[in-house]
């Protein structure tokens, strides 16, 4: 794909044009009236063909170019098409964006995942603020309890990308991640009772005894993905959330001083590496877990014959969607609130309020203007209710009482062939380029604008997993988890996505413990028992010596700086 350079004359002119006048809070204070503050203020006056490039830093397998039902009618109402490439394989974008940095070649619309600081950095992206206030109501009325929260950092107070990878308002209504058992082992166990890594070791042990192969093939009792970042997913990040500790990426942020630290220096998490290590020695933990490739840690999901994960369900999806093609639900996974021992709480439903990636304009885009509009038109009810539900006709229909409906049919493809309903449909695959509301949220008709509500949800369950739920006297795998409404939301919102140093000290040091902790991690987890505190007392002292504690100070002040900015509240 070619990428025009910022530096044209066309991009300059333009820029020179926008002044910047703050951004309009606006009036409205729900859902329902989004649509109609403004209604045709976003411009879909212009509905003339344009085309934006743009990239993604996830990947993206279903994307067909804009040649499925979703994709098609949102060309028909805006004239716009999308001109996509999406990352590939598990680097988060991170070398294609670096690229881009250096070459000043940019696309039009980007979403950079944990890369924007690098485009700020560069003077790729442009503020805005102005844009949004002119000419995206629909995002204002979106945003307009959460302005401070779009800001950049208390020193550059722009906007700089609008979040699309968080639901404004989401509500939990299941839970994807925690810790993972096939369905049919719970079933022949008699659906034991699975709230501790005692419980969860206990669970795989005594099925891969009664069990030793599946089809043929040996059975795995526990994999894991250590293939690039995704060590963090279904490796490390696991440390806290069974440790009782929330989401705040490599560090733990102390709720009441705000101070910061790498997580792994808790104790707690310690002891929850001890047990990878015990399950890796006693021949539970897949000998392959730290040289496996992401395809190969896919096709062991998809034959059937892993018993356990731990992940979130975005992360083995597709391996999940291919056992339930072939019919094999009881292959398919619930999910379990595992913790350590008792003490604790799983924090994974804890809120960040509206807080996340999203998409961004670059300085190459020959038409910011056209662009907010274009992502603005997506903001609205009309632009919501086509990207989670499809086209009305084909995907859904409406019945008498106004509700929108399902069919049986529609239903059964887009739980049992979800690769293809997707890739054909497009429902689903263009969150990425416009802000939504959350699950749980009614639009101005009384339904809701996405498809996951408590009714929808138990509807795309199989029987295995609807009987697996019952026994459990549950309704969604959510019912097993600490509710987000007992866990206070995060004054720092979500790490991830603050802006740090991308040069200097930080990010040296950074890099360092990185590379210690993608090479020690493996190694007390592969080391013998009896080595098992050696190996991790010097894996924390070799943090320490790389310059751990400068790092966790630095960090702890850019978090008390955010909970300053979001909240207002004055943090010393």
């Amino acid at each position: 794909m070619k990428w025009r350079n910022p530096k044209s004359l066309a991009v300059l002119t333009l820029a020179g044009v926008l002044l910047l006048s703050g951004c309009g809070g606006g009036n409205n204070n729900n859902a329902s009236n989004a649509s109609s503050n403004g209604s045709n203020a976003s411009a879909t006056d212009d509905t003339s063909p344009i085309t934006f490039s743009f990239f993604g830093a996830d990947t993206s397998p279903n994307w067909n170019n804009m040649q499925d039902d979703v994709g098609k009618e949102i060309t028909a109402k805006t004239g716009v098409t999308i001109d996509a490439e999406y990352d590939v394989g598990s680097g988060g974008g991170q070398s294609k964006i670096a690229l881009m940095a250096a070459s000043g070649q940019y696309p039009d619309l980007i979403y950079s995942k944990g890369e924007l600081s690098k485009l700020v950095d560069a003077g790729a992206v442009i503020d805005l603020t102005d844009l949004i206030d002119k000419y995206a109501p629909h995002i204002k009325a979106l945003m307009q309890d959460s302005m401070n929260r779009l800001k950049y950092s208390n020193e550059d107070q722009s906007i700089y990308q609008i979040p699309t990878n968080v639901g404004v308002d989401n509500q939990y209504f299941d839970a994807t991640g925690g810790f993972e058992v096939q369905l049919r082992v719970l079933k022949e166990l008699g659906y034991p009772q699975i709230k501790t890594l005692d419980d969860y070791e206990n669970v795989l042990k005594q099925y891969v005894a009664k069990h030793p192969t599946t089809d043929g093939q040996p059975t795995i009792p526990l994999t894991l993905n250590a293939d690039d970042w995704k060590i963090m997913i279904t490796v490390t990040n696991p440390a806290f959330i069974a440790t009782g500790a929330p989401d705040d990426g490599e560090y733990y942020v102390n709720p009441e001083t705000y101070d910061a630290m790498l997580h792994y220096k808790r104790s707690e998490e310690k002891e929850y590496f001890r047990w990878l290590n015990k399950m890796y020695n006693e021949g539970l933990l897949d000998k392959d877990t730290f040289v496996q490739k992401d395809d190969q840690y896919q096709a062991k999901i998809s034959s059937g014959r892993v018993l356990g994960l731990i992940s979130q369900e975005w992360e083995y999806q597709n391996a999940e969607n291919a056992l339930k093609t072939a019919g094999k639900d009881d292959y398919t996974y619930g999910h379990f609130p595992v913790q350590v021992d008792s003490s604790t709480q799983d924090h994974e439903m804890q809120s960040v309020g509206l807080d996340g990636y999203g998409i961004a304009i670059t300085t190459a885009c020959k038409d910011p203007v056209r662009a907010i509009k274009f992502i603005d038109w997506l903001a609205s009810d009309e632009g919501q209710v086509l990207r989670n539900w499809g086209v009305e006709g084909k995907q859904y229909t409406v019945d008498a009482n106004g509700q929108r409906v399902i069919p049986a049919e529609v239903q059964d493809r887009k739980v049992n062939d979800a690769n293809n309903f997707a890739k054909e449909t497009g429902v689903g695959l263009y969150n990425v380029f416009g802000p939504h509301y959350g699950d749980g949220v009614k639009d101005s008709s009384g339904n809701y604008y996405t498809t996951n509500f408590p009714d929808q949800i138990v509807a795309s369950y199989s029987q295995s997993e609807k009987d697996a739920l019952k026994a459990y006297s549950a309704t969604t795998w959510k019912d097993l988890f600490p509710s987000e409404k007992d866990l206070p939301v995060k004054d720092w919102g979500a790490l991830y996505n603050m802006a740090v140093p991308t040069d200097g000290d930080y990010q040296v040091i950074y890099q360092k413990t990185q590379d210690i902790i993608r090479k020690r991690i493996p190694e007390a987890v592969l080391a013998k028992p009896a080595d098992f505190d050696k190996v991790y007392d010097a894996f924390l002292a070799e943090l320490d010596k790389a310059g751990a504690k400068d790092m966790e100070a630095e960090y702890t002040e850019l978090v008390k700086k955010r909970v300053s900015l979001f909240t207002g509240k004055d943090v010393q």
